[in-house]
């Protein structure tokens, strides 16, 4: 019954390196179909952050595997406009960068929007751009990702289905998304040339990437729901070879993983029954102990209430369940016994490890329950993950060399050599172009404003000072937001800290749609050390409990909540302040996302909407929650 449903085919894959692997390998086959043919291959190509793992692996393919692009004749979406192709941010720097340098394509089969032609001479550029893709052959595989707002290329919403290649206005939400490659928002082109949404369709077939759980939203839409000019994508549901290649976060709000009780038989766990019904109760906005057999019926769960019923069972099964996930007692309730309690009794004072990715997210993401597990006596230690230091504006680093410069008494370094970096960081910063790199001294000062920041949260919170460890993993440290991928030093990192601790929990963030990748890296690294540990019976870890925290970017949906810590009103405001110690990311995010909202406005607003959420459903109310989820490694 999936099909009846989504209106594209959808292969879900684990992670986006499958995803990419399966389709470099498709693209390398048709390379080879073709030149057996003495026939040239004609790829479109896409831009942003989607395909990079699939140019990665043409490279590895060309590179490890003899694959040749010879026959190989490209013609790429779109570009910023204006914009010189030899910009940073130019999607022919872009292309270059990440796979035309690295393969033997010859340079006269590239094909790129100009960002630098003429606004009179655009409708005729864009003319010619359509007659190249025609005398080519036509594409026969066009790569294609998609915006949070559904548009492919640069068609943004509203875009014609009969549109071909143009400049186009780009979308304020576009915009935001694309900031991170500029220095501020004002920087952003408000224009692109783009290929047109009939120029796609053309192609004899398309492949659409999408990965990450920012885009399961606008997913659903583009397979699920009407085709409609308003999202460009779902017009690819016209296409007669079209294909969505997704990940599991991507995926998630299709219905056949969101719902899958309506697309055929299942089996019923725990979790899935706890998911249905909630979701039940918050579509009919009904307390879970209300609902009725006819609600049940008449949304699709006759096969729950057959298998599970009667319909009080079911509405208390979920009623306790949910019950039992709120607690007071983070590090589990030593002095006395409590059934069903998410931690457990002994031993009475744990060692707990924190994990943050930045040099914030412990006090962001779970700044009441890291209160709680120090007052109540737990040894509680943070690992910050990376230095953070590309999130430190430019103007914040010169205040505080400023300041260092001024101070008038006794201070780590002589003032003379504080008013030598002072000019020489003023100096750089002052002439700095777009997207430079800093200097190894101006991102060490900015790594030690985070550092001195997260010191200070540590000891308003109450850690000991030995309990705070900088872990500096390699992999951040480029000095740009492009990272590299993490190595055995980053997991031997983790050994060390682990093996010292010898937690009892461990507490690591799970908050993926951090649009910089950062979380899910270290959490793939912390993940892949527990593994390797527990895999060798390693005493370290042999009582350890995982759990996972969710940051600034999204929530756990409340089914896969297993601890809930409820704040009253005074710790909300005892955690803000904590927050706000982050003097370097208070009054303007460096990395803002599409989300404008403060650190502490996002946490406190979704602490608050869980806190709603449970009491919406006939739970206990509270003036806010943080959700936890266990995780089995």
């Amino acid at each position: 019954m999936i099909d009846t449903f989504e209106k594209i085919p959808i292969l879900i894959h684990s992670d986006s390196k499958s995803a990419s692997k399966k389709i470099a390998h498709d693209i390398a086959v048709l390379i080879k179909e073709k030149a057996s043919k003495k026939q040239n291959c004609v790829l479109g190509m896409a831009t942003g952050s989607t395909p990079k793992t699939l140019y990665a692996e043409l490279v590895r393919l060309h590179k490890e595997e003899g694959l040749s692009f010879k026959n190989v004749v490209t013609f790429n979406l779109d570009e910023y406009y204006p914009m010189k192709p030899d910009a940073p941010q130019s999607y022919h720097t872009f292309m270059n960068n990440h796979l035309f340098q690295h393969i033997d394509i010859d340079p006269k089969n590239i094909h790129i929007p100009d960002g630098t032609i003429e606004k009179s001479a655009m409708h005729t550029y864009g003319n010619a751009f359509e007659k190249a893709i025609e005398d080519a052959g036509g594409i026969d595989m066009q790569i294609l990702g998609i915006g949070l707002n559904g548009h492919i290329g640069f068609n943004e919403p509203g875009a014609s289905r009969n549109s071909i290649t143009r400049i186009a206005a780009l979308d304020n939400n576009t915009r935001l998304a694309n900031a991170y490659e500029f220095n501020n928002i004002s920087d952003v082109p408000r224009l692109a040339l783009t290929m047109g949404i009939s120029t796609i369709l053309k192609s004899k077939k398309i492949v659409l990437l999408a990965f990450g759980a920012s885009k399961a939203e606008i997913i659903k839409a583009s397979v699920e729901e009407k085709i409609t000019e308003r999202i460009p994508a779902s017009i690819l549901q016209e296409h007669d070879d079209c294909v969505f290649h997704l990940d599991q976060a991507s995926a998630s709000k299709l219905t056949r993983i969101e719902s899958p009780w309506l697309t055929g038989e299942i089996k019923w766990t725990e979790k899935l029954i706890r998911k249905a019904v909630c979701s039940l109760a918050i579509q009919l906005k009904k307390p879970l102990l209300m609902l009725s057999k006819e609600d049940y019926l008449n949304e699709g769960l006759a096969d729950l209430l057959e298998k599970h019923g009667p319909v009080g069972n079911i509405n208390l099964r979920v009623f306790n369940g949910l019950r039992d996930t709120i607690t007071g007692w983070p590090g589990g309730k030593s002095t006395e016994e409590v059934p069903r309690h998410p931690e457990r009794k002994n031993p009475a004072q744990k060692r707990v490890i924190i994990f943050s990715p930045h040099p914030d997210d412990d006090i962001i993401s779970m700044g009441g329950t890291f209160l709680r597990l120090v007052q109540h006596g737990h040894d509680v230690h943070v690992g910050y993950q990376t230095s953070g230091n590309i999130a430190v504006s430019d103007e914040f680093v010169l205040r505080q060399i400023d300041f260092a410069v001024e101070f008038d008494g006794s201070f780590a370094i002589d003032k003379s050599k504080a008013s030598n970096i002072w000019k020489e960081a003023k100096n750089f910063i002052q002439s700095k172009q777009l997207h430079e790199k800093d200097t190894s001294e101006i991102r060490s000062i900015k790594g030690m404003i985070r550092r001195t920041e997260a010191r200070a949260t540590c000891r308003y919170v109450g850690v000991k000072d030995e309990n705070i460890h900088f872990m500096n993993l390699p992999f951040y440290e480029t000095g740009l937001i492009t990272k590299n991928p993490p190595t055995e030093e980053d997991v031997n990192i983790h050994m060390d800290l682990i093996k010292k601790i010898k937690p009892h929990q461990i507490f690591a963030a799970g908050d993926f749609a951090d649009p910089h990748g950062t979380h899910k890296v270290c959490f793939d690294v912390m993940y892949e050390t527990l593994k390797r540990l527990k895999a060798s019976n390693d005493p370290s870890v042999a009582d350890c409990r995982l759990w996972l925290y969710r940051g600034a970017w999204a929530e756990w949906d409340i089914w896969d909540i297993d601890m809930s810590i409820p704040m009253s009103p005074d710790q909300v405001l005892e955690k803000r302040n904590g927050i706000f110690i982050h003097q370097s990311q208070k009054d303007g995010v460096v990395f803002q996302g599409n989300d404008s909202r403060e650190f502490w406005q996002r946490a406190e607003d979704r602490n608050a909407g869980t806190a709603l959420l449970f009491d919406q459903l006939g739970l206990p109310q509270y003036a806010a929650l943080e959700a936890f989820m266990r995780f089995e490694y």
